[in-house]
């Protein structure tokens, strides 16, 4: 992660070109996408005009990653088990993980309020996918998948001090198809007569919705 928040740094960095560093953002924000989320993003405002490049990384734990109805892997237990029946058994448990590079270009609407500012921006999703359905002694098995998107939504933000601002971010990404791996080694590409099976077993964002609050400070 911290790899990717210096990747951040520096991409909005050599993008928005020395004048911009008087107006850097460096803002980090917590809330819901899919799950418990949070993003650490750089922005830099009026490259041209009005329009400014925002950077971001988010992470979050998605509040489901194996789907229930999905019968439980064979030799686990007897037939017309779901996945599903084996947590509620205890048998089973499951987790995940997603983190989500953005990159968008950005356009201020300027002070709507006293103190609150409000801008757009769209731009493309790099994410990476991780579901883990664990058995205990019985094995476990972790499908990761990444996928391109895109993205769109509106932040604003109020004045706490010079410099240090409250932020709010709702917007929505929305994920194509890909790949999938298995920790056992086999890959299972979106053109497989395999793949309808393994895509409705792990839950990963088609479109997602997310809802942040927290913090930005200009430099």
């Amino acid at each position: 992660m911290k790899k990717l928040i210096s990747l951040t740094i520096l991409t909005v960095a050599a993008t928005a070109g020395a004048q911009t560093f008087n107006n850097l953002e460096l803002g980090l924000t917590g809330g819901y996408a899919g799950g418990l989320s949070g993003e650490v993003f750089v922005h830099a405002p009026n490259v041209v005009g009005p329009v400014g490049v925002k950077v971001g990384v988010a992470y979050t734990r998605p509040s489901d990653a194996i789907n229930d109805a999905s019968p439980e892997l064979p030799g686990i237990s007897g037939p017309n088990q779901t996945f599903g029946a084996a947590k509620q058994a205890g048998r089973a448990t499951e987790s995940g993980n997603h983190t989500v590079i953005s990159v968008d270009g950005t356009y201020g609407l300027g002070e709507v309020a006293p103190g609150v500012d409000t801008m757009v921006y769209g731009g493309v999703r790099y994410g990476m996918f991780k579901s883990t359905e664990d058995y205990g002694s019985s094995g476990s098995t972790t499908y990761s998948s990444n996928a391109f998107g895109v993205g769109a939504g509106a932040m604003a933000s109020y004045a706490l001090t010079g410099n240090l601002s409250l932020v709010g971010d709702l917007g929505a990404d929305y994920f194509f198809k890909s790949a999938i791996t298995t920790s056992k080694g086999d890959t299972i590409a979106t053109n497989d007569g395999s793949y309808s099976a393994f895509d409705s077993r792990v839950v990963r964002p088609g479109t997602s919705f997310k809802a942040r609050i927290g913090v930005k400070y200009m430099f």
